[in-house]
Parts: C-alpha cells; sequence; structure tokens
C-alpha cells in the first residue's frame, strides 16, 4: 500500500522545511496563480513496486502526478494476459480519461519502478481544471504523447527483434529516472515486453556480450549509452524527436 504524507512543497524543486521535493514536470511548469490552486489539493505519496495506480473498467477516484519511479500502463487481455503499451515518470500524469469526461480507465496503471507521487482526488481534479488552462493544456498535450508513444510501441513489438525492444525500452526507463541502473527483473521485463522469459535472457545476454549495459539479479546497468543508442530500434528515436519538435512548437 501507498505510504502517504500531506506536507508539499509548493514553491518549485527545493523542498521546505517540512516538504517534499517536487519533480514532476507538469506540476512544476505551472504559473503562480494555478499552483495556489491545485497543490493545497494534492498528497504525497511514497509508492511501492506493483501498486495499482488506475484499473481497467473501474471508476477513478484518484489522479496522479508521477514525482519519480516509473508507471506502466498496460493493456490487459480476456485471460490476464497483459503487455505494456505506454511508459510514465516524472514527465507523466495517471488519470488522463477525466481530463476528456470520462470516469473509467481502459488500461491497467502500474507502479513497475518504486517511487513517488502527488495525489489529487478525481472531485478535485474536476473543480480545478476549469480555473487552470495552463494545467489542462499539458495534460491534452501529455495524452497526445502518450497516445503517439502507444501506437509506436505496438509498431515496435510486432516488427523488431527482442533486443532491439529491449534497448529501446531501457533508454526509455533511463530517460525517466535518471542514472544508469534500472531496477527490474527479467520477468517483469519479459512482462512488459509480451515475449516469453527465455528471451528476454537472450536478448540481455546479446546487450551485455557488447558491452552495452550488465545484468545482476533485479538490476540493469546502462554502461555505454551511445552504443545502446545505436543499438536500439528506430522507435527510440523516433519518439525522442517527436517529444523534441512538440517542445519546439509550445515555446
Amino acid at each position: 500500500m501507498a505510504k502517504k504524507s500531506s506536507s508539499i512543497a509548493v514553491n518549485g524543486p527545493p523542498a521546505g522545511a517540512d516538504g517534499h521535493q517536487m519533480h514532476n514536470e507538469i506540476l512544476l511548469s505551472l504559473p503562480p496563480n494555478e499552483c495556489d490552486l491545485v497543490f493545497p489539493k494534492l498528497d504525497f505519496l511514497e509508492m511501492k513496486t506493483h501498486t495499482v495506480m488506475s484499473e481497467v473498467g473501474e471508476p477513478i477516484t484518484h489522479c496522479y502526478f508521477v514525482n519519480s519511479g516509473l508507471a506502466s500502463v498496460l493493456n490487459v487481455m480476456r485471460d490476464g494476459k497483459s503487455v505494456e503499451v505506454g511508459l510514465s515518470g516524472k514527465e507523466g500524469f495517471v488519470g488522463l480519461p477525466l481530463v476528456v469526461g470520462l470516469r473509467s480507465s481502459s488500461n491497467r496503471v502500474v507502479t513497475q519502478v518504486a517511487g513517488t507521487a502527488f495525489r489529487i482526488s478525481a472531485a478535485n481534479l474536476k473543480e480545478v481544471l476549469p480555473k487552470c488552462p495552463q494545467l489542462e493544456r499539458k495534460l491534452n498535450r501529455y495524452s497526445h504523447a502518450l497516445a503517439m508513444q502507444a501506437t509506436q510501441v505496438a509498431a515496435c513489438n510486432r516488427l523488431h527483434e527482442v533486443e532491439e525492444r529491449l534497448a529501446r525500452w531501457l533508454l526509455m526507463s533511463q530517460d525517466r529516472l535518471g542514472g544508469d541502473d534500472v531496477p527490474l527483473t527479467q520477468e517483469f521485463l519479459a512482462h512488459m515486453l509480451g515475449t516469453r522469459r527465455a528471451s528476454v535472457t537472450v536478448a540481455a545476454g546479446i546487450l551485455q556480450k557488447a558491452g552495452l549495459i550488465t545484468y545482476t539479479r533485479g538490476a540493469v546497468r546502462i554502461v555505454d549509452r551511445g552504443t545502446l543508442e545505436n543499438a536500439a530500434c528506430e522507435c527510440y528515436e523516433t519518439m525522442t524527436n517527436q517529444a523534441l519538435m512538440w517542445e519546439r512548437e509550445s515555446q
């Protein structure tokens, strides 16, 4: 279960004496007047691995501004099997259906790497959103970015080799986590990539033999980022370039 604390630093990254450091890029981009409306309604949570943040078909009671760690957006089949179609870190938000007037989610979202989040109730989000045009704009843009990511990942999973997909996924994770270590097991990587664990073992072995990563129980370390980018499929570059283009257009 997520651990809750109500003390929040509301003036950007430097935390106050009793506050929590804020890293979520959406919250940090808000103008002061919107901060005054939104921040008092946020709860700070410590999110454990595998915490369910949103479930398929269930009412969305709370939304989350991811502050650290990783959240996976999963497409769940009738037999219970699932595959990752989106990845969210400190740039992201969980609960996007509410922004467009829906009450439930078509995906499951789980904490993949333990971290923190700022949570807001669905009722409070509905209350502040009409008064916060910048927040609404940022959430709409993020919704579009996540949709683009989902379509690219779907094509990637169908067309590219496992080692290319693994390299792409590790790069995406590092972008959101920072540092060189990604704390994941091969079993969970297989779950995220929609393939067999044996295939992930082979793929990780290929990247490790090439000197791009090292793998120990429960963690992957990126050793050579530049060469890992070359080993990844075109999807990582496509998504990165698209994000940069949207950033330039918004300035």
